[in-house]
């Protein structure tokens, strides 16, 4: 038995699963680069103070969810709990904001919340991450939007369903939050103690609580989108026109809110059928004070976030087809010490040219170490014994038909490319 565990919230992806991460991860690449999108990275650890700022003291993620310590220099520091706000004191310090607009940035790296683990959702998850910046157009919302659709398309879901609304902005939004309030104001006694805490600091949050008892409550709680603005009323139509226009399905759904204080006007999810209780496999939404929250000038922007972990489970539940590592095509097995050393330098040289090649170790038996080749899927066996060696000729075992040759050592590597040509070997 294993001394240490896997810390609770955490998982281990073995090797068996990587086949799922390389589909989703090819899907990414080829996406974003169609979409005009280029790769940032930003360190895991982060001040305290660009998440309270950022993403809004009163949320679950900084009262709750947050991994925060003080370091050997008094500073207070944080995991990265979302991938935003730390992009955008990338993009403000690193000047980003000279470039052409929109800035479009993608970022796939680990995020940490401390929250009750979940079917796809752990307390270390990895996260696929969109940005685009400076730009305030729906067609920008409506672009983002289909990113993440396409992706979805692309590592073979079906039966995703695009969720939408409208939270408003500055200037629209405290007329709802002042209503939304009223409404709970007489209906506390039923709500859980999480909603409680959230009518005092965070009325809008109550839109976005899971806890079944409180659900009736949302359900006949005020319409957002009868208190928007004429700007986000444009904005929101706007972008369902296109949507229409290109035949996107989606649903309005009003108590859509995400749970992070800087989104403003568009919110969107995308779910799916299966992984639990969990549906939603993407969230995102339009941020457009979140730069000048923290210290640039008023700059919009967009984006969504998409667990990684998440994908590989519905791919796994909608069974989809994903390309398994090429078994090696060569398997050399050796009796004796002197054809061991053999073996080696000939494994290398077919590894040298591109060919995938596998040599036994240990002394083992002819017998087990054929099986060795079989378990592997190794086309062909290259059998170096004393009399090979004595001969100057080696056997090759073609496994995938049974048949067996004898061929010159130095003519070995050219006979099994000759045989696998036209064979993909990666």
């Amino acid at each position: 038995m294993a001394k240490f565990k896997a810390i609770r919230g955490t998982r281990d992806v073995l090797p068996e699963e990587w086949p799922y991460w390389d589909h989703i991860e090819r899907a990414i690449r080829k996406v974003t680069a169609l979409y005009g999108y280029r790769k940032i990275a930003t360190p895991i650890l982060e001040e305290t103070g660009l998440y309270v700022r950022g993403v809004g003291q009163g949320t679950d993620i900084v009262d709750k969810e947050m991994y925060t310590f003080e370091d050997r220099g008094g500073r207070s520091l944080s995991l990265r709990p979302e991938f935003t706000a730390g992009i955008m004191r990338a993009y403000l310090e690193n000047g980003l904001h000279v470039q052409p607009k929109p800035v479009k940035l993608y970022s796939v790296g680990p995020i940490f919340r401390y929250e009750r683990p979940e079917a796809g959702r752990y307390r270390q998850h990895t996260q696929f991450n969109v940005e685009a910046i400076g730009e305030q157009d729906p067609a920008l919302d409506f672009e983002v939007i289909a990113l993440a659709l396409h992706l979805f398309r692309e590592i073979g879901l079906t039966g995703t369903r695009l969720q939408i609304n409208s939270t408003g902005c500055p200037r629209c939004r405290p007329q709802y939050v002042s209503q939304l309030t009223e409404y709970y104001s007489t209906r506390l006694d039923v709500v859980c103690s999480d909603c409680r805490r959230r009518f005092e600091r965070n009325p809008l949050r109550l839109l976005d609580c899971k806890v079944p008892q409180c659900q009736p409550v949302i359900a006949e709680a005020p319409n957002i989108r009868a208190h928007l603005c004429s700007e986000c009323r444009q904005h929101f139509e706007t972008l369902l026109s296109y949507l229409d226009a290109a035949s996107v399905p989606y649903e309005v759904n009003p108590r859509l809110v995400r749970g992070l204080d800087y989104y403003t006007k568009t919110v969107f999810e995308v779910w799916v059928q299966g992984i639990g209780s969990q549906n939603a496999i993407c969230g995102g939404g339009r941020y457009d004070g979140l730069i000048e929250e923290l210290g640039g000038p008023p700059t919009p922007g967009i984006g969504f976030g998409s667990g990684i972990e998440r994908l590989v489970l519905t791919l796994q539940e909608q069974n989809v087809p994903v390309a398994s590592p090429s078994a090696p095509a060569v398997f050399l097995a050796h009796l004796g010490e002197e054809a061991k050393r053999v073996a080696l330098e000939m494994v290398q040289a077919f590894r040298a040219e591109g060919i995938p090649a596998l040599v036994s170790f240990g002394e083992r038996s002819l017998k087990a170490q054929l099986r060795d080749a079989n378990r592997v899927g190794a086309r062909v066996v290259v059998v170096i014994g004393e009399e090979e060696l004595r001969d100057g000729r080696f056997q090759l075992k073609w496994l995938d038909r049974g048949e067996q040759t004898s061929v010159p050592r130095e003519q070995v590597i050219l006979s099994v490319k000759q045989e696998l040509r036209g064979v993909a070997l990666d």
